[in-house]
């Protein structure tokens, strides 16, 4: 298929010039990435694990205590419906939660280290 583009012209392709390998191994040892890391990690593992428990109580409530999740909140809602409700709305809370810390405390740590390895290529 055929475009009526022209290909852009010497010196006028804006694109960032790309690091090198070693750049690349540099800035992953360096303290700002480390710093980076321990911020997601801090945040990502802590909600993961606490997100598989939630996720595992009710499936190990909905095999052994059938009495319970069976009972009755309101009309015909049980407790098991209830709680696979919760079950999504944790995933949408914690991906809310999760956009949020992205923008105020990784998007700009990591923007930072973007912008310093384009300007030392």
């Amino acid at each position: 298929m055929a475009t009526d583009a022209s290909p852009p012209e010497a010196g006028t392709d804006h694109r960032p010039v790309q690091p090198s390998t070693e750049a690349f191994v540099v800035e992953q040892e360096s303290a700002e990435f480390g710093e980076l890391r321990r911020t997601y990690r801090s945040f990502a593992f802590p909600l993961t694990i606490a997100f598989i428990a939630w996720y595992l109580l009710y499936v190990l409530l909905s095999n052994y205590a059938g009495g319970f999740m069976g009972t009755k909140v309101i009309g015909n809602i049980n407790v098991a419906f209830v709680f696979g409700l919760a079950q999504f709305l944790t995933t949408f809370l914690i991906a809310w939660f999760y956009s949020r810390h992205a923008a105020a405390k990784l998007d700009p740590k990591a923007e930072a280290i973007k912008s310093r390895m384009e300007a030392d290529a």
